[in-house]
């Protein structure tokens, strides 16, 4: 679960920072990473951001 729960953090930071950007600049890091919003690669990419919240947000209450 370790392991588990620092790929989430990692997930997490990366969506914070994207985020940011994202108010900052209307930069979409994901976007340019992954080759814009309709490629599967964002998508799964903020799926898994987003899975990564809400196990984060068990782990805390768990």
């Amino acid at each position: 679960m370790k392991i588990l729960t620092g790929i989430a953090s990692l997930l997490l930071v990366l969506g914070a920072i994207n985020w940011g950007l994202v108010g900052l600049f209307n930069f979409d890091l994901i976007e340019v990473l992954f080759g814009g919003r309709e490629k599967a690669a964002s998508r799964i990419v903020y799926l898994l951001i987003g899975l990564s919240g809400v196990y984060t947000i068990l782990y805390l209450l768990f």
